[in-house]
């Protein structure tokens, strides 16, 4: 899908060709549409980085001036995958004329930028758009982070009741998640200290303040990430100790079981015969021993049906 976009009197509205102070949006192109990205002067290489789901976040400079930030956002795939929120790259292109963004997936943060709703959005200033992008998606990581906390909340009362493996796996998946969180941002914040290094929004003093603040705004969702990442550590530490000890009291109370269900067999063993038929002057008592058995079974049988 490709769209062209541009700023009017009446606000972002779609546009049929490229022109200069445009915004060309791009996801998961089909070939054409490649084809017609490369003809408007787009490198074939930075198409193909972008598209790649596995690629790290970086910045690179052709010698026509033309800039690729690639950065990894935020994405939710939905709370029954393995891992419900992961993350993926987003090319932003800037050249001379227009600025590009690609990406393979359908995502939250240019959904948000399409609709028109970020106020004084302009397709025209290239670089502060492409901040304005890096802003919103620290702010998205943040925004993810609490739907995640309030999730693992949930999982730690469930858990805490009644500590079943499904909601241990659900905490293993959201763990994961964190985890895929921590790599991005970190790689982000490199890919932003090279912008910063190489003085691309130095000509205007707001461009360069804005970028500080993304700085600021992602060194703080990746301390807020490794916050959460640790304590949920801890916590599947101490559901793996409490787990343990849970298992090391049944452990004691089926040994209790065993000896108290072998006395009666030991005493009974020295008057019944290899057949189960009492020896010849063997005690009356051996009767209430018998039943005495068959008793102890029954109760053991219908405990652990319960639990």
């Amino acid at each position: 899908m490709l769209v062209i976009y541009k700023n009017t009197e009446a606000g972002l509205e779609e546009i049929t060709e490229a022109v200069t102070g445009c915004w060309i949006n791009v996801i998961d192109p089909e070939q054409e549409e490649i084809e017609q990205l490369v003809e408007l002067g787009v490198p074939q290489d930075f198409i193909t980085y972008a598209l790649d789901l596995d690629e790290q976040s970086r910045a690179e400079k052709e010698d026509d001036g033309t800039l690729l930030v690639l950065l990894r956002i935020p994405y939710f795939q939905g709370a029954k995958m393995d891992v419900p929120y992961r993350t993926i790259p987003l090319g932003i292109v800037i050249t001379s004329r227009f600025i590009v963004t690609i990406c393979r997936l359908q995502n939250d943060i240019i959904q948000e930028f399409c609709s028109g709703r970020i106020k004084g959005l302009s397709t025209a200033k290239r670089n502060r758009f492409t901040l304005r992008v890096l802003l919103s998606t620290a702010s998205k990581f943040l925004l993810y982070l609490k739907e995640i906390n309030k999730v693992v909340e949930t999982l730690e009362d469930l858990i805490t009741l009644s500590s079943r493996n499904r909601d241990i796996l659900e905490l293993l998946k959201y763990q994961k998640s964190l985890v895929y969180f921590t790599t991005a941002l970190r790689a982000n914040e490199l890919m932003m200290e090279r912008l910063q290094r190489w003085q691309i929004f130095k000509a205007y003093p707001d461009d360069e303040d804005l970028l500080e603040d993304v700085i600021t705004e992602n060194r703080q969702a990746l301390e807020m990430v490794e916050i959460s990442s640790n304590i949920l550590s801890s916590m599947m530490d101490a559901f793996a100790s409490m787990i343990s000890n849970n298992l090391n009291e049944v452990m004691k109370f089926l040994a209790s079981i065993t000896i108290i269900l072998s006395i009666p067999t030991i005493v009974t063993s020295f008057f019944w015969d290899e057949r189960g038929f009492a020896r010849p002057g063997s005690p009356p008592g051996c009767a209430i021993c018998d039943n005495y058995i068959d008793c102890n079974f029954c109760c053991s049988g219908e405990y652990f049906q319960k639990t």
